[in-house]
């Protein structure tokens, strides 16, 4: 019966639906994490009776047709790029985008990658870099005698150093946006890399047209809803017994039909 491959098709649909949600779950206290949701296609169509063939040699049109689906298919996991609550957290070195962009960090490798996490700290050179040690860039060096940062909403990054009152301009903060942010590839460690579907990188600055402003002593909280990925997830489970419901009747439909012909 083809309703058992069907509803086998429903079942492996809500698995990876909730597997979707557990990982925005389990990253509901990630610093820039961005909800993924699943997104399914139904599959092709068996033409018993063809909708708009002739009913007679009259030429009578048959207005519906006779058409059986094969299930669904996972279509693609889509990235929701919407903004994170900000949380102040008072630590001078920690950075959030108000609006459109990424920070610009070097990976070991050369390549660029980009994340919204910016929970800086400053390496022994006493380079800005990310929790895993990758320097953002352009690079932004701090003096060993700084004794306060200050990072405006512009990026524009100047410290106080040994007894002076005037302060010493260190360089910017880069943004760099995409024209299909959703299209970037996640490569964890809350970092994305550019693909053919994101487009190129246009970097700028911030609180210019098209860019985020930054916000000094704040961070961005992951955008993932608790409640309604619980929701999700009641909605998700239920699909999964309901197909399986199915993979059980049709199972003793079957076995109905074999006692018949014995």
């Amino acid at each position: 019966m083809k309703s058992l491959r069907i509803a086998a098709t429903g079942m492996q649909a809500q698995e990876l639906n909730v597997e979707v949600i557990s990982n925005n779950i389990a990253n509901m206290r990630t610093t820039g994490f961005k909800q993924v949701r699943a997104e399914f296609q139904d599959l092709l169509y068996q033409d018993i009776r063809r909708v708009g063939a002739n009913s007679s040699a009259n030429g009578n049109i048959i207005p519906t047709g006779v058409q059986v689906g094969y299930g669904v298919k996972t279509g693609a996991t889509a990235r929701v790029m919407s903004q994170g609550n900000l949380q102040q957290t008072g630590k001078e070195l920690d950075l959030a985008i108000r609006g459109e962009g990424f920070f610009s960090v070097e990976l070991p490798s050369g390549q660029t990658a980009y994340t919204r996490d910016g929970s800086f700290e400053l390496d022994a050179d006493g380079n800005l870099v990310t929790l895993d040690g990758f320097r953002v860039q352009p690079n932004i060096t701090v003096p060993n005698d700084a004794r306060s940062i200050t990072i405006n909403r512009e990026g524009t990054v100047q410290v106080l150093t040994g007894n002076s009152t005037t302060p010493q301009e260190l360089g910017q903060v880069q943004l760099s946006r995409f024209v299909n942010k959703a299209g970037l590839q996640s490569i964890g460690d809350n970092l994305y890399l550019e693909s053919p579907a994101s487009g190129n990188a246009i970097d700028g600055v911030a609180a210019e047209e098209g860019f985020g402003s930054i916000s000094q002593q704040f961070l961005e909280n992951s955008n993932v809803n608790a409640v309604s990925e619980l929701s999700d997830l009641i909605a998700a489970q239920r699909a999964y017994e309901m197909n399986a419901k199915v993979i059980s009747a049709s199972d003793e439909m079957m076995s109905t039909t074999s006692n018949i012909v014995r």
